[in-house]
């Protein structure tokens, strides 16, 4: 069995919380599956959940490089030259980065709001990007833009290899065939 679960923001990637905060057993009803990855509690956007170990490994062992696409609300207006160094790959404190796929574009029409909101300042502009990495290391979309100068503010996942978000309305899952 795989599913898709579109993550709210502020879930937990995990079925029980000994502080009570919300977790996948909140919107996944089904039992007996995972979670193949993880998104922060502050991300939202595609979460992939099986019952099949080998799935699970396939989709998240990084020597399989599965391409997972995000999209970004940044602090400023970036630039192609933040954009540019993002497809060079850049040095986080643990080492440089692989190249990313990174396209400035404009908010999405489809994009629900945020609950809460994403912090507004009428003095500083944000901007969109999408990156595309084939690696996955710990909090990474936000440690790079933050490494170019302009810090993540919103984090959604909209892809995982040929697992897309697709529609999928914030906390609702879907039965995929794998």
């Amino acid at each position: 069995m795989l599913i898709a679960l579109n993550k709210p923001y502020g879930v937990l990637c995990q079925f029980t919380d000994p502080q009570g905060r919300p977790t996948l057993a909140d919107f996944v009803r089904q039992k007996d599956v995972y979670a193949a990855g993880r998104l922060d509690h502050d991300s939202e956007g595609l979460l992939l959940l099986t019952d099949d170990g080998r799935l699970a490994h396939r989709l998240t062992d990084p020597r399989h490089k599965q391409a997972k696409t995000y999209i970004a609300q940044v602090d400023g207006e970036i630039d192609e030259s933040a954009a540019q160094a993002l497809r060079r790959g850049v040095l986080l404190n643990d080492g440089p980065t692989l190249p990313a796929e990174a396209a400035l574009i404009a908010e999405p029409d489809w994009l629900w709001p945020r609950d809460p909101p994403v912090r507004f300042r009428k003095s500083i502009p944000t901007s969109w990007l999408s990156l595309t990495l084939r690696e996955g290391r710990n909090r990474q979309v936000r440690r790079m833009t933050a490494a170019v100068g302009f810090p993540t503010l919103r984090l959604i996942r909209v892809r995982i290899g040929e697992y897309v978000l697709d529609g999928l309305a914030p906390g609702a899952t879907r039965v995929l065939h794998p």
